[in-house]
C-alpha cells in the first residue's frame, strides 16, 4: 500500500504554481513535433477515503443501442410524466431529508457543547481552573474520539470534506463507497462530535457530502445490500440521473450550513458541477427552496425555547441587516488590501495545508492505531490552546453603556468573565472558550470598535492558522469553510482597527470582508461566495465592495497554485479533467497520442464466445469497438473488403451476455424480438463486470453472439489530426468515458477506427510521461 500511495502522490508533479507559456501556435499539427518514447500508460489507482482503491469512470453517455431506441418509441405519455413526476418529487425528498439532518445536527451540536461549556463556567466562578481544564478537554477527548473510531472502523470515506469527491463524481469519477448509509450516517454522527468537541472545524462540508448521500440513496433506492425493487426506480437506474440528483444534493447541503438557497444553487454551479442545463437548475433550486422552509420552522420553533440551548443560535446567520453600512471612495484602498491580503494568505494556507496533508498520510499509513491518535493530540493540543490562551489576555473593563450582561461564564455572549475580577471581561476567550459558530458571531458584531484588544486578535489569528492547518486532515468529518472564516474574519477585524479613523468602515465589516477575501483566495470561487455572503448578511449595501474584495483575492491566489480542492484531488490521485487544457495540448494531435497506446482491441458484429472471453480475461478496457463488413454500393469506388464501424459495446454488456448464455450454434443476425425477450432495457443500467464467476463449456466457446442490438450505434468520434486540446473539451464537456479516433482518409483493407482515448489518457502528466519533449518545450517556454 505505501507503494501504490506513493506513486498516487507523485503521479504528476505538482510544484505548487502555474507556468505561463509562450505562443502555443509557432508549430503546427503537421509538423513531427514529437516522437513517442514510451507507451501512454496509467494506473486508475486513487486515494478514497484513507486506502488505495481501484476507480473507474462514470457511463454519463446515453447508451443509443437497440433496445433504447425501442424503449424510447414505445414509452407512453403516462411514462414519461412519471419520470418527470419522479425527479421533483426526488429532488423535493432531498430537500426534505437534508433540512432535517442539518436542524438535528445544529441542535445535537448547540446542546453538547452547551452543556459542556456550562459546565466549565461553573467551575471558573468556584476558580477551580485545572477541573475546569480536565472538564474542558475530557469531554473535546471523548468527543473526538467518537468521530474519530466511526470514521476509522466503519466508513473510512467519511473523513474529511467530501466536496473533492462529489467533484471527481460529477467530472465523471466513480469513488468507491463515497455515497452509502454507512458512510452517511458516521458523518452525521462524527460531524456532531468533532464540531462539538471545539476541534477547528465546520460542519459545512460534510453537510454537502450527507445531501448527495441522501440524492445517491434516494436514487438507487436505498442502501447496496437493501434496495427497493421498485418499478418507477429503474428510471434512475443509471449514471446520468444519479449525477443530476447528486447535484441537487450538493446545493442542498450547501443551503442547510450557510441558510443560502441562491448560493447553494450557485455553489453546485461554480465550485462542484461539471455538467449543467437549465432543467437541473430549476429542480436544484426547488431543492435548495425546500431546505430553507425547513430551517425557517425550526428556527421559529427554537425561538419559542422549545430546543434546549439551541436558541436563537446554531444555524450560521450573521443578520446584520439593522446595521447601516457606510462607505466613501477614499475606503477603495483598504477594500482592495483585504483582496490582495485574502489571496496571498489563501495561497499560503493551501501551500503549507498541501504539506500537512502528505505528512498526515505518511502517518495514517500505519494503522487505525496511528489515526486515532493523531486526531487525539489533535484535540488535545487544541483544548489546552482555547482554555490555556485566554490566561494570557488583560482584563478589559464593562462599558456600562452596552445593554448587553457584562461579564459573564454563559455559554454564549460577546464579554465573558473567564478569570478576571467582577465588572471585567476577557475578550480573547469571548472568541475562544465558545463554540465556533458563536466565535464567529462575536468577531462580527458591529458597532463595538474597542471590545477586541489588538493583541488578543492577533493571539487568535495565529493560532486558528495552526489548528487550521493540523486539523484537517484527520480521520474526522470536517469542513473548510468555517476555519477560513475564522481566520479571515480575524485579519479583517485587525485591519479595520489599524485603520482608525482613516476609514469609515465598521470593523464587523472589515470582519465579512477579510472572511470573504480568505475563502476566495482559498478556495477560489467568487459569485457563489458573494451570494452566500450577502445571504448570510442580509445585507445588500455590502455588494459592491464583497464583489471587489472577491475578485482581488481570487486573482492573485490563482497566480501563485491552484485552489484547495484541486491540491486535495491531485493528493488523493483522482483524475480529474479541468476545463482549460493546457497551451502546448494544441501543438499535439490525437492520432499521435493513439499511437502511443498499445492496438486497438475490436470485435466482430457476430463474434465468437471464446474471442469475448480471451478480450475479457486479457484485457480491463470498459468497451471495445465493433466493426463488420461494409455492404458498399459499387459507384462508391472502396472496392471490396472495406470495414465499417458498427459502434461501441460495453464490458458490462458482453458480461451480461456470457452469463445469460445468449449464444447462437451459427453464426447470423438476431431478430429484435429475441433480444428483448432476453434483455429488459433496464437490466442493461446495472453494472456487471465480474467475470470471474462465469464458467464457459467447451462447446459453448465455440457458438456466437450476435453484438448488434446491444451495442451503442452512435459513439462520440474525433478525426484523427484533431487536437488533444480540441477532444479534451469535448470530452470533458459531454461527459465521456470513451472517444474513438477515426482516420482521416477511408480507405478498403483499413480499420475505421484507429485509437480510443479515455480519462486517464488526457490528463496531462501522463500525455508528459509518454511524449517528454513536450515538456521540455513547455519549460522554455516558461522562462
Amino acid at each position: 500500500m505505501e507503494e501504490d500511495l506513493h506513486q498516487i502522490v507523485n503521479s504528476c508533479n505538482y510544484n505548487g504554481e502555474d507556468e505561463e507559456q509562450g505562443d502555443p501556435e509557432s508549430n503546427t499539427l503537421n509538423q513531427p513535433l514529437v516522437k513517442a518514447n514510451r507507451t501512454l500508460s496509467s494506473t486508475p489507482l486513487a486515494l478514497v477515503g484513507t486506502k488505495v482503491s481501484h476507480i473507474e469512470s462514470l457511463d454519463y453517455e446515453i447508451n443509443e443501442n437497440d433496445l433504447f431506441k425501442h424503449d424510447w418509441r414505445k414509452r407512453s405519455k403516462t411514462q414519461v410524466l412519471q419520470y418527470i413526476f419522479l425527479k421533483w418529487t426526488f429532488a423535493c425528498l432531498i430537500g426534505l431529508f437534508t433540512g432535517l439532518i442539518a436542524t438535528l445536527i445544529n441542535l445535537a451540536v448547540e446542546n453538547i457543547a452547551g452543556y459542556k461549556l456550562l459546565a466549565v463556567g461553573h467551575f471558573l466562578a468556584q476558580e477551580r481552573y485545572v477541573t475546569g481544564l480536565m472538564v474542558f478537554a475530557g469531554g473535546n477527548l471523548g468527543l473526538t474520539l467518537v468521530a474519530t473510531v466511526l470514521c476509522v472502523c466503519f466508513a473510512p470515506t467519511a473523513a474529511g470534506p467530501g466536496i473533492p469527491e462529489i467533484k471527481a463524481y460529477l467530472n465523471g469519477i466513480d469513488t468507491p463507497n463515497m455515497f452509502g448509509a454507512t458512510t452517511m450516517i458516521v458523518k452525521i454522527i462524527g460531524s456532531i462530535g468533532a464540531v462539538a468537541a471545539g476541534l477547528d472545524l465546520g460542519k459545512e462540508g460534510p453537510l454537502v457530502h450527507i445531501g448527495t448521500c441522501i440524492a445517491s440513496l434516494l436514487g438507487q433506492g436505498g442502501p447496496d445490500n437493501h434496495r427497493l425493487k421498485w418499478r418507477w426506480l429503474r428510471y434512475f437506474n443509471n449514471d446520468r440521473d444519479r449525477r443530476d440528483l447528486i447535484t441537487c444534493g450538493s446545493a442542498a447541503g450547501v443551503c442547510a450550513a450557510f441558510r443560502s438557497p441562491v448560493g447553494g444553487v450557485l455553489f453546485a454551479l461554480e465550485e462542484v458541477a461539471t455538467w449543467w442545463r437549465s432543467a437541473l437548475l430549476w429542480r436544484t433550486f426547488f431543492s435548495t427552496a425546500v431546505v430553507v422552509v425547513v430551517l425557517r420552522a425550526f428556527i421559529e420553533i427554537c425561538n419559542s425555547g422549545k430546543c434546549g440551548l439551541f436558541g436563537r443560535g446554531g444555524l450560521i446567520m450573521f443578520d446584520v441587516s439593522h446595521v447601516t453600512y457606510t462607505y466613501h471612495a477614499t475606503d477603495i484602498i483598504p477594500v482592495m488590501l483585504i483582496g490582495v491580503i485574502g489571496g496571498v494568505l489563501g495561497s499560503l494556507y493551501n501551500h503549507f495545508l498541501h504539506k500537512v496533508l502528505r505528512l498526515y498520510n505518511l502517518i495514517n499509513q500505519k494503522g487505525k492505531i496511528h489515526k486515532v491518535l493523531l486526531a487525539l493530540t489533535v484535540s488535545l493540543f487544541t483544548s489546552v490552546c482555547l482554555y490555556g490562551l485566554p490566561f494570557l489576555a488583560k482584563c478589559t473593563p464593562c462599558d456600562p453603556s452596552i445593554e448587553e450582561r457584562c461579564p459573564t461564564n454563559g455559554r454564549s455572549g460577546n464579554f465573558k468573565q473567564f478569570h478576571c475580577p467582577k465588572g471585567y471581561y476577557s475578550d480573547l476567550a469571548t472568541l475562544l472558550l465558545t463554540t465556533n459558530d458563536d466565535a464567529v458571531r462575536n468577531i462580527f458584531s458591529s458597532n463595538t470598535p474597542n471590545e477586541f484588544s489588538m493583541g488578543s486578535l492577533w493571539i487568535f489569528f495565529v493560532l486558528y492558522c495552526i489548528l487550521g492547518l493540523f486539523t484537517f486532515g484527520i480521520a474526522t468529518p470536517s469542513g473548510l469553510f468555517l476555519p477560513i472564516i475564522l481566520m479571515g474574519s480575524a485579519y479583517g477585524r485587525m485591519l479595520g482597527g489599524l485603520m482608525g479613523s482613516y476609514t469609515s468602515i465598521d470593523q464587523g465589516l472589515y470582519a465579512v470582508l477579510g472572511a470573504a477575501s480568505l475563502m476566495a483566495g482559498s478556495m477560489r470561487m467568487t459569485v457563489s461566495l458573494c451570494v452566500i455572503f450577502l445571504e448570510l448578511t442580509n445585507n445588500l449595501l455590502l455588494l459592491p465592495i464583497t464583489m471587489i474584495v472577491l475578485l482581488i483575492a481570487k486573482t492573485v491566489g490563482d497566480s501563485f497554485n491552484p485552489s484547495i480542492y484541486d491540491i486535495i484531488l491531485h493528493l488523493k490521485g483522482l483524475p480529474f479533467l479541468e476545463a482549460n487544457p493546457e497551451p502546448w495540448m494544441r501543438n499535439l494531435s490525437v492520432g499521435e497520442l493513439g499511437d502511443a497506446k498499445p492496438p486497438v482491441v475490436t470485435l466482430q458484429g457476430v463474434e465468437k464466445v471464446a474471442k469475448i472471453v480471451d478480450v475479457l480475461r486479457n484485457t480491463t478496457h470498459n468497451a471495445f469497438p465493433v466493426l463488420d463488413e461494409a455492404e458498399v454500393p459499387p459507384q462508391v469506388g472502396l472496392g471490396t473488403g472495406a470495414i465499417e464501424l458498427h459502434g461501441l459495446i460495453l464490458r458490462a454488456h458482453l458480461v451480461k451476455v456470457l452469463k445469460k448464455r445468449w449464444f447462437l450454434t451459427e453464426k447470423r443476425r438476431t431478430e429484435e424480438w429475441e433480444v428483448r425477450e432476453k434483455f429488459p432495457w433496464d437490466e442493461l443500467a446495472e453494472r456487471e463486470d465480474n467475470f470471474d464467476d462465469v464458467a464457459i463449456t467447451s462447446s459453448e466457446m465455440q457458438m456466437y453472439v450476435d453484438l448488434h442490438p446491444l451495442t451503442n450505434t452512435t459513439p462520440y468520434t474525433v478525426m484523427e489530426n484533431m487536437s488533444v486540446a480540441k477532444a479534451l473539451v469535448l470530452f470533458r464537456q459531454v461527459g465521456l468515458r470513451h472517444l474513438l479516433i477515426v482516420p482521416r482518409i477511408q480507405a478498403s483493407g483499413r480499420s475505421p477506427v484507429v485509437g480510443i482515448l479515455t480519462r486517464q489518457d488526457l490528463r496531462a502528466c501522463n500525455i508528459l510521461q509518454a511524449f517528454p519533449h513536450l515538456e521540455k518545450s513547455k519549460g522554455r517556454k516558461a522562462h
